[in-house]
């Protein structure tokens, strides 16, 4: 049988290392939107648009409330960077689209936040094996 007092020392060590990780991947986010004029929530959902989505799924992807993700993209549509559709199937629903203008800065979002990623430190197989502990953990 495993020593408890070992299993809750590992358990807090993950929880710390955790921790620190998400912290350096905050930190990275909100370089590249120092760097993009951008605020961080702005990075994140521009990262998630990746196709035609709903506010509402938006802001499960960001990890967020609804609300949220509606002020963040009243900011994008200012700034032209998305525009609301009606949805095909939902006459209730809008979907956001990126305008071209968009899919460029998304673009350099995409890129930048590639280029000094936390993750590069691990190889693509470790990168690989760190994604699929983390969804086993999360779902």
């Amino acid at each position: 049988m495993a020593d408890p007092a070992m299993a809750g020392q590992i358990d807090r060590e993950v929880c710390n290392l955790a921790h620190r990780f998400v912290q350096k991947l905050d930190a990275h986010v909100r370089r590249v939107a120092d760097e993009l004029g951008l605020t961080p929530t702005q990075v994140v959902a521009l990262r998630e648009l990746s196709d035609p989505i709903t506010a509402r799924e938006l802001a499960n992807r960001m990890a967020c409330e609804a609300s949220n993700a509606t002020f963040v993209l009243d900011r994008l549509e200012q700034q032209g960077l998305v525009e609301r559709r009606p949805h095909p199937t939902d006459r209730r629903a809008k979907q956001i689209v990126l305008t071209p203008a968009g899919e460029r800065r998304r673009a350099d979002v995409l890129e930048r936040l590639d280029a000094y990623s936390p993750l590069a430190a691990l190889s693509r197989t470790q990168q690989t094996s760190l994604r699929d502990l983390l969804r086993a953990l999360v779902t």
